[in-house]
């Protein structure tokens, strides 16, 4: 009989809760709002409205020691942050048998933007001649992976994936497949963004893709995206070991499909979505009319919607099936890197709750995204299967497929 790979333990912080509590709060209670709001990180600027998804009166020395910070960047400590909360609730305790079987395996689409943009501003503004010493393993893609590895002593494959949004759901496919091949018995998985500062702002302004007033999938009226920021992490094992060691097991991953469009930078395409949600359909060996609720990639941009909207509507055929479908997104903004991997715990949380999460800031509907989207809280029905759609720019797509455990 097949190990199934589970999920026993989850951690995150957002602008929608610095901890699991806090994010099923959001997303299921009807009184609570939307974190998106105008960020105090950046000036007001008269070219670009700076409303974002931001972490809520974050105070790194609240977590980290002022000695450590200097080789973190902000979104390394949410990485960190959330990796022991999940570390924590998966009861796992690292010693000299497991360090070696365990994998840390996070995904990042910028890494260490503020370190970036802040050592540029000392070299081309300020006149410095050079940058600080810690400046490149600050920056680095791989630094909250890096980081996990050293506070807990893993010795196991540990590296980041990088494929823009769909980043964290790479990360969550590859450890799953390192699970099933037994090279490892555990992983942290997961992703961290932090990338709310006036340049990566200003750079995401030149595609015309951020939103002017707020966050809205699949909405009538919807303006573009709102870049959110934060870290989500699940660990993963074989459904064995989780038994052995008495640990809450919240789902199980049935399924995983990865695809690339191989058609645009930027452009989607729905082909590729397509084979991503098949191929996670076919791996988790069950039939589409299987799965009742998909977590969808849901960006709130006018394009990347209708073509995942397409996509929807051409795996599951709404003669035979039609799962109901929300965006998140409108909660927690869009987490690029991390969104997958946020993602997955809302989708795991709808499981355990039999509840979907509604869409938030949705006004009516759009004839171009003729999918069942829910947009009202406390929408209970019977779920066992899930689906987490992440679809990136460069047409890099990930689809997972959670069962109830």
């Amino acid at each position: 009989m097949t190990d199934n790979i589970v999920v026993s333990g989850l951690g995150c912080i957002s602008a929608a809760g610095d901890n699991v509590f806090e994010f099923e709060s959001m997303l299921f209670n009807p009184s609570l709002i939307s974190s998106i709001a105008p960020t105090d990180i950046m000036k007001p600027d008269e070219n670009i409205p700076f409303i974002a998804a931001q972490v809520k009166n974050y105070n790194a020395t609240n977590y980290f020691p002022k000695k450590e910070l200097k080789l973190l960047d902000r979104y390394a400590q949410f990485a960190l942050i959330s990796a022991e909360q999940a570390i924590k609730d998966a009861k796992l305790v690292f010693n000299s048998t497991n360090q070696h079987r365990t994998s840390v395996v996070h995904g990042t689409s910028i890494g260490g933007q503020e370190t970036i943009e802040s050592s540029y501003y000392e070299l081309f503004s300020q006149g410095k001649s050079r940058a600080h010493p810690f400046t490149v393993p600050k920056l680095l893609p791989s630094s909250a992976s890096a980081n996990i590895s050293m506070k807990y002593g893993i010795t196991g494959p540990t590296f980041a994936t990088s494929s823009a949004c769909s980043s964290s759901g790479h990360a969550i496919a590859m450890a799953v497949l390192m699970l099933r091949s037994n090279l490892i018995d555990h992983a942290i998985v997961g992703g961290a963004e932090a990338c709310i500062t006036k340049g990566n702002f200003y750079a995401w302004n030149g595609l015309r893709v951020l939103s002017n007033d707020t966050c809205r999938p699949f909405s009538q009226g919807r303006s573009g995206l709102v870049i959110g920021e934060g870290a989500a992490t699940l660990i993963l094992e074989r459904e064995s070991s989780a038994k052995v060691r008495n640990a809450t097991i919240y789902a199980k991953l049935a399924g995983i499909g990865m695809s690339s469009d191989a058609y645009s930078a930027v452009q989607p395409l729905a082909d590729g979505a397509i084979l991503a949600m098949n191929a996670a359909i076919n791996d988790a060996g069950i039939n589409a009319t299987d799965i009742a609720y998909i977590n969808a990639h849901g960006s709130g941009t006018i394009q990347n919607d209708q073509t995942e909207s397409q996509a929807i509507l051409s795996v599951f055929n709404p003669e035979t099936c039609s799962p109901l479908v929300s965006s998140t997104k409108g909660g927690h903004g869009h987490m690029l890197g991390a969104g997958a991997a946020l993602e997955s715990i809302a989708s795991i949380l709808a499981l355990r709750k039999q509840t979907i999460p509604a869409t938030f800031n949705f006004i009516d509907k759009d004839p171009k995204c003729n999918i069942n989207v829910v947009t009202k809280n406390d929408t209970r029905t019977e779920l066992n299967y899930a689906m987490c759609n992440s679809f990136a720019f460069g047409g890099l797509n990930t689809s997972l497929i959670f069962k109830c455990a």
